[in-house]
């Protein structure tokens, strides 16, 4: 946790210094006439990685307190996706907007912000496991403290109650001490979204965060997220594999596939012959 901590100081060092140097270029960019309720919008946006055309022409508004999930094959971009609207991966082409921020031409100061407002759920937990879990926890504070109290927290844990509640909320209060790598992989995850919750975040974004998880745990975190954002009103974006998770518990679906967005449709909208098409294997030419 130190060695995050001192990650997270020099992150801002290096935000300051980003800073000055893009004084000169004039204000920050501003939202301009932008809806309020709007999260996250993408324009025109491709992203190439490499050889490969990850995502091409997407298009794409979220607004505060919906539920999406995004749907689409092996390879459709649906990673590319999250980490393009949480600020990790840059956009070739078009605009993307997180929160009123225009990643492409923000400063580093103003994006590093913006993903202080973001929770991210990663498909691998992303919890160090030699922790106790108060410390996990705590990690999703890391970008709010200075480095000396995020390093003092590895000797006295800080916000201590306001940790117990989030572990009471994903339902294992009684886990605060113990080592995270001791727990099942079911309560690592409710570990990596109680984190989420200390952050206090103004969206959430969830890649695959039930894969590797039994069908019925799964589906216990899936409704705890679920109810988190009702509860909150918080924009709720998740990949899934799961189409029948998709479908049954998410209000919107979009179909990714070759890195295009083929549908986005309310649930009821939806047709059986579109998710068919949307998995279907492509024939080569010349095949019977």
């Amino acid at each position: 946790m130190i060695a995050m901590a001192r990650d997270a100081e020099q992150a801002r060092r290096r935000d300051r210094r980003a800073e000055r140097a893009t004084e000169r270029a004039g204000p920050e960019p501003q939202a301009g006439d932008r809806d309020d309720d709007i999260v996250f919008e993408l324009r025109e946006v491709s992203v190439r990685l490499g050889q490969v055309e990850a995502l091409s022409g997407v298009d794409l508004v979220v607004r505060s307190g919906e539920r999406v999930a995004i749907i689409g094959p092996s390879g459709a971009g649906k990673t590319t996706l999250i980490s393009l609207l949480n600020g990790t991966t840059a956009a070739t082409r078009g605009e993307v907007r997180a929160l009123g921020c225009p990643y492409g031409r923000a400063s580093a100061r103003h994006i590093r912000a913006t993903q202080r407002r973001i929770g991210t759920i990663h498909q691998r937990f992303d919890v160090v496991a030699q922790l106790r879990t108060v410390h996990n926890v705590n990690a999703g504070r890391l970008g709010a403290w200075p480095f000396w109290k995020a390093a003092l927290s590895l000797l006295l844990p800080r916000d201590v109650p306001r940790v117990r509640e989030a572990l009471a909320q994903v339902g294992i209060r009684d886990k605060l001490h113990e080592r995270t790598g001791d727990l099942s992989g079911g309560e690592q995850q409710r570990v990596a979204i109680a984190r989420v919750l200390v952050q206090q975040p103004e969206a959430i974004l969830a890649d695959e965060p039930v894969a590797s998880l039994d069908p019925t745990r799964g589906l216990e975190i899936m409704k705890l997220l679920l109810d988190i954002s009702a509860e909150s009103e918080t924009a709720l974006l998740a990949s899934l594999h799961d189409v029948d998770m998709a479908l049954d518990k998410f209000e919107r679906v979009v179909g990714l596939r070759d890195g295009r967005i083929v549908f986005d449709k309310r649930r009821e909208n939806l047709h059986d012959d579109e998710v068919r098409a949307l998995y279907a294997i492509e024939q080569p030419p010349g095949s019977a």
